[in-house]
């Protein structure tokens, strides 16, 4: 039985920090009810990796709403003058805030924002009378609520790769690399006895990156660390400034435009535009390598190509078989612990299930997301961070989320609520035609 019913025009559902940059930006709309529903009792934000001295791969500038608005009052630099802490940011001078503090951040965002709630699960969602009704469970019981649009924002989940058998799974030694500080003790522990430990990471990423580099400041001397990708090799985030041009409203308006087919080709040779590592994160790993092989044998072991194929267990042992892809060679051997880097993985929430026949789907499944980022056929359903096969590289990027949610936003109130910058790059994208060139009559002319 209902315990309540709430009405408004747009519930977001989801409380990332995508959808806490729409509640800032919708808060103080006045013709604008919203709610931000997240079924987390409290903010967190990768808790798993917040590993000391790790920063944001973007400028503080990418928060919940400066690029957006500058003026903001949730904005990052007004967090810091909240908290004392803008001159020692300042005298700092470093564009990437750290991580944990960033995450603080968020969390008092969060708090601070009036339409947001947490502690509320999404059960379902119907379509009638030209509402949206949503199925909420809270503290206080089951509740109702009601909305013309929403705005999905429910992330992205851990993934495992099926190579790893149901044992594996279930030996306590598989870590998926977001629960990396949670397992961090037991991976760092030595073994019983006088047989040296192994400890293997798997994945090519930033992630990958911070947790080989935090093990390998620990290894003792017996202990092997081994890290393996199915990358060539380990590939940095390009940071030039062309390539940050892409990040940008006509980048999206040239990817979006492109046949699908076109668009997947491309997704899959831009991975090392967002999924790379840092290059300073490189180099410091280089230097410790280089430290530890002055005095002793580093029992370090680096393998790129190699992909792992098969990760078993017996009472014992846990079991990994990578395969060289180019050389079809096989490498075997057992580990007393693996971290899973293997990133995220979208998926569609099961609340979807009840208004699936008003989401429009490309033929393979995938939503199908419109320039302005509508999943809804009649574009009353927006999604955040769910588009990088339409949008490209920029729906995970930190720094393109105020851009998005004032899109979204604008498009909602059907008025220009947040200035939205049309060209932002010097090139242009695509076989845009040559503008002022001379030609043969002007030159004759000329002469």
């Amino acid at each position: 039985m209902n315990q309540s019913s709430e009405h408004f025009d747009v519930i977001a559902i989801g409380a990332g920090p995508f959808n806490l940059g729409f509640a800032a930006l919708t808060d103080g709309i006045a013709d604008l009810k919203v709610a931000v529903l997240d079924a987390a009792e409290k903010f967190v934000w990768h808790p798993g990796m917040m590993l000391p001295g790790t920063h944001l791969q973007v400028p503080f500038m990418a928060d919940l709403v400066t690029m957006a608005d500058p003026t903001n009052k949730y904005s990052f630099l007004n967090y810091l003058k909240g908290q004392d802490r803008i001159y020692p940011f300042y005298i700092r001078e470093d564009f990437y805030a750290l991580r944990q503090e960033y995450s603080n951040y968020l969390a008092w965002a969060a708090q601070s924002i009036p339409s947001v709630r947490f502690g509320h699960r999404v059960l379902e969602s119907t379509y009638r009378d030209g509402l949206y009704h949503l199925s909420v469970l809270t503290e206080a019981g089951l509740n109702h609520f009601t909305a013309q649009k929403l705005v999905l924002g429910t992330g992205t989940q851990p993934y495992l790769p099926p190579v790893i058998s149901d044992s594996a799974l279930n030996s306590g030694k598989v870590v998926h690399s977001s629960d990396y500080l949670f397992q961090r003790d037991a991976l760092l522990a030595p073994n019983d006895g006088a047989r040296a430990k192994v400890t293997c990471v798997l994945g090519s990423g930033q992630s990958a990156a911070e947790i080989f580099l935090d093990l390998l400041r620990s290894l003792r001397p017996e202990d092997h660390l081994i890290w393996a990708t199915r990358s060539e090799r380990y590939f940095p985030l390009e940071y030039t400034k062309l390539t940050l041009e892409m990040t940008s409203p006509e980048y999206i308006d040239h990817f979006h435009a492109l046949p699908m087919d076109k668009r997947d080709v491309l997704s899959a040779e831009q991975k090392g535009l967002y999924k790379g590592i840092n290059a300073d994160l490189i180099n410091e790993i280089h230097e410790e390598l280089y430290e530890r092989s002055i005095e002793q044998a580093t029992n370090v072991h680096l393998r790129t190509g190699c992909a792992a194929t098969a990760i078993t267990t017996d009472e014992q042992n846990l079991s990994v078989r990578l395969r060289h892809e180019r050389t079809e060679q096989d490498l075997d051997f057992e580990v007393d612990h693996l971290v899973m880097a293997t990133g995220y993985r979208a998926g569609v929430p099961d609340f979807l299930s009840g208004i699936i026949e008003r989401v429009d789907y490309l033929a393979d499944g995938r939503f199908n997301v419109d320039r302005e980022y509508s999943i809804g056929l009649e574009q009353d359903i927006f999604v955040q961070n769910a588009e990088l096969h339409t949008h490209g590289f920029t729906a995970p990027d930190l720094g393109m989320g105020a851009y998005r949610n004032s899109v979204i936003i604008n498009r909602l109130v059907g008025r220009e609520i947040y200035h939205v910058e049309k060209r932002i790059a010097f090139q242009e994208f695509g076989a845009a035609a040559l503008t002022g060139l001379p030609t043969a009559a002007t030159a004759t002319a000329q002469a």
